[in-house]
């Protein structure tokens, strides 16, 4: 007759604090462990500048000129960093966002750049979406009435991932949350002999309010209204995040991904429990700046926290965590 698993034993013959007592202990029973690998790099560039500009909302990231960002790319592939995401902040801005998919816009020579010199060691990856690059800051084209037009922008979007492509991007990353994104993108790329190239798509992405400091460094507020009408509702289930990702993937999506990380962790887990596909994590801007911040105060320990963070979001099921501090922790993990 089968029988269950045996009860724990309790105190005082069962002790956990025996495997915590040392350091080398802890080492060895250790079984979350973010590795440089897992990590991905999100990096601005920005167009006409002669010298990077630092973020003031997020000490120690900066808008790159070319040159910089070329730079500090090989910089994160020595620390051992996955990937690199770019995202683009162009001089001129326009209503269709024209310089997301002009072959001399800035990211496509950013991605042609990085390609050349880290691309066999680190996984190059683009934003695709429009908000960095129209005047008005919205994801997608607008309607006379100034709504965003879902359809006419799926075929932006086709564009922008052609762009991208033929640029030589090893990832393309939707993340302006329009129904169809992944199919429309997936059919342009395949229609173009893409068949390759691997969608990570920004599946469950909420209207958060901690994206604040990136819409500095991206210069990418809205203009008018926000975002609330096209990325989820945070007073939602993991239910309607589960669908965006079913969706995703039936279109063809090779990873998916939840943003913002820290908030959303039972999202990121009932997402890692669901799937069988990588699963990303944005450690976004504002979970960056509140941590400098408090660590600027004194008020907290800036490595432990960071560290901490990121092992939460690994321990509740990313495969891979997009970060500001993947280099600096790529670095400490290099170390030991």
């Amino acid at each position: 007759m089968a029988t269950g698993p045996r009860p724990a034993a309790g105190f005082p013959l069962a002790r956990p604090r025996r495997l915590r007592r040392t350091p080398a202990l802890r080492r060895l029973v250790a079984d979350v462990r973010p590795h440089p690998a897992d990590l991905v790099l999100p990096m601005f560039v920005k167009e006409g500048v002669p010298e990077p500009v630092p973020v003031a909302s997020m000490p120690g990231v900066a808008q790159h000129t070319r040159d910089s960002l070329r730079k500090a790319a090989a910089a994160a592939a020595e620390a051992g960093v996955g990937g690199i995401i770019l995202f683009g902040v162009p001089a001129v801005k326009d209503a269709r966002g024209s310089s997301a998919d002009d072959p001399d816009g800035i990211v496509q020579l950013a991605i042609a750049d990085l390609v050349a010199e880290v691309g066999g060691d680190v996984v190059v990856m683009a934003d695709l979406c429009l908000d960095e690059y129209t005047d008005h800051g919205h994801c997608g084209l607008l309607t006379e009435s100034g709504d965003v037009d879902n359809d006419a922008t799926l075929e932006r979007y086709a564009s922008i991932a052609l762009a991208q492509a033929r640029a030589g991007v090893q990832v393309v990353a939707p993340s302006g949350m329009m129904d169809g994104q992944v199919g429309a993108i997936r059919a342009a790329l395949d229609g173009a002999g893409f068949t390759d190239l691997p969608v990570l798509a920004y599946s469950a992405k909420y209207a958060s309010a901690f994206y604040g400091p990136f819409r500095d460094a991206a210069e990418c507020a809205p203009q008018f209204g926000d975002r609330a009408g096209y990325q989820q509702d945070p007073a939602r289930s993991a239910a309607e995040a589960l669908r965006e990702v079913a969706l995703d993937l039936a279109e063809g999506a090779d990873a998916v991904m939840v943003k913002p990380a820290l908030a959303y962790l039972d999202v990121l887990r009932a997402v890692a429990d669901a799937v069988d596909v990588p699963v990303a994590a944005y450690q976004v801007s504002g979970e960056y700046a509140m941590v400098e911040a408090a660590a600027a105060a004194g008020w907290v320990d800036r490595e432990r926290v960071i560290d901490e963070t990121l092992t939460a979001i690994r321990r509740a099921g990313a495969d891979i965590i997009l970060t500001y501090w993947a280099t600096e922790v790529a670095t400490r993990l290099a170390r030991g």
